[in-house]
């Protein structure tokens, strides 16, 4: 199969293989090369982001001016003069648009009926999402809240498990037995639908990570509306007097449920809720401006000066969940303005475009998500006998009682 790479080389030129070794095409013979390469794989050039230009003609990296991000107990901030190279780019805005396309794809089968129960929708705060895994590694850790069908991709995830997860199916990332709030993968620790109660497990994390000596830390993700949780301020004392190395970010989308953030909370300013704990109030609809903080914070805690925290201010375009329209407490006015003007998506796209970083760059994601829905609405859903799997990891059969004491059931590992 003929992908992207086939047709350009790593240093952003075309190139070829002949007798072994690679020789760069001329400018005059690319055209045609693509146009090869095209005629031979049609469906996945279509998935290209970009003309047939040379690579070469391309600015390979530039430099941007970002936001300064308001701090809190620190004496030093993050940069605000930021270098993206084009490669960078090129991925952010393919992860994000994979994101929306996805996130859009559930509510359509939401609306069919065919995801039930609760699902909470992350577009608008894609940004958020892609901007904390460029400054971290995956062998860090990472645990957010129910909105978590982003980070589940971000973490390693596949669109195909997510959606199948989403419709109940066997394929699903958590075998269609979690939901849209219950995704897990390696280092990824959900995806939790009790608000709040995540915030104490992710300082457990971070004592693991601690306490077996292990350069990781922990990300702690949760919303404006959780931001009042008695156990989050016990958590803060905790990782404060520990030293844990851990980033508490909220995610400020303005809105917990239907109630806006000034007529929830006394202060607004979450960033400095940590009071003894260092604070960034960034804007989370800037992938750079997040990609830049996270890179600050985690330096923070790898440094063994302890929890820091982060306000990333966002939005989300739909409602709270798939059961609030989301315009009896805003107006739809207010939607559409965040859309036209802080998209973070159309924002990526306006700065790689005004660079010179790429001349064509609505990256083709459809056909994957199609892909991934026909999957989702065509894999069987998992038998009874799978209901009990998995209660314990790496433990010896075990009998589960069903729904009354005559009814067993097996729980395999």
């Amino acid at each position: 199969m003929h992908t992207e790479e086939d047709a350009a080389g790593p240093e952003g030129l075309v190139v070829t293989e002949k007798d072994g070794e690679s020789e760069q095409l001329k400018a005059k013979d690319a055209v045609q090369y693509l146009h090869c390469a095209e005629s031979l794989c049609p469906e996945t050039w279509r998935c290209s982001c970009l003309s047939a230009r040379s690579y070469a003609d391309f600015t390979s990296e530039a430099s941007f001016e970002i936001k300064k991000c308001d701090t809190h107990k620190l004496d030093e901030a993050p940069a605000t003069q930021v270098v993206m190279t084009r490669d960078e780019g090129l991925q952010y805005y393919r992860t994000m648009q994979i994101m929306r396309r996805m996130e859009l794809k559930a509510d359509q089968l939401y609306k069919q009926k065919i995801i039930r129960g609760f699902c909470h929708l992350y577009d608008g705060q894609e940004a958020c999402a892609v901007g904390i895994e460029a400054a971290i590694n995956l062998s860090d850790h990472l645990i957010t809240a129910y909105r978590a069908h982003g980070y589940t991709y971000t973490r390693g995830g596949t669109v195909k498990e997510i959606m199948a997860e989403l419709t109940g199916r066997r394929g699903g990332i958590a075998k269609g037995k979690g939901g849209s709030m219950h995704m897990y993968c390696k280092h990824f620790y959900g995806g939790n639908g009790i608000v709040g109660a995540q915030v104490p497990l992710g300082a457990g994390v971070a004592l693991a990570c601690k306490y077996q000596g292990r350069n990781e830390l922990c990300v702690c993700l949760y919303g404006d509306g959780a931001a009042n949780q008695g156990q989050i301020f016990e958590t803060y004392n905790m990782a404060a007097l520990w030293k844990l190395p851990v980033i508490f970010i909220c995610e400020n989308n303005r809105y917990g449920m239907g109630t806006s953030v000034e007529r929830a909370a006394a202060s607004t300013d979450y960033f400095k809720r940590g009071e003894f704990i260092p604070g960034l109030r960034v804007d989370g609809m800037d992938i750079l401006c997040v990609r830049e903080a996270t890179r600050f914070a985690a330096d923070h805690c790898r440094s063994g000066k302890g929890p820091i925290l982060m306000e990333l201010q966002t939005y989300r375009y739909h409602g709270h969940s798939m059961s609030d329209p989301g315009v009896s407490y805003r107006t739809r006015e207010e939607i559409q303005e965040v859309r036209s003007k802080s998209d973070p998506i159309s924002l990526l796209k306006d700065r790689m475009l005004s660079n010179n970083m790429a001349s064509e760059i609505d990256v083709e994601v459809r056909k994957e998500i199609e892909d991934a829905s026909l999957f989702a609405t065509t894999d069987p859903e998992p038998p009874l006998e799978e209901l009990c799997n998995h209660i314990y990891h790496n433990n010896p059969t075990i009998e589960v009682r069903g729904t009354n004491p005559w009814s067993k059931l097996k729980s395999l590992s």
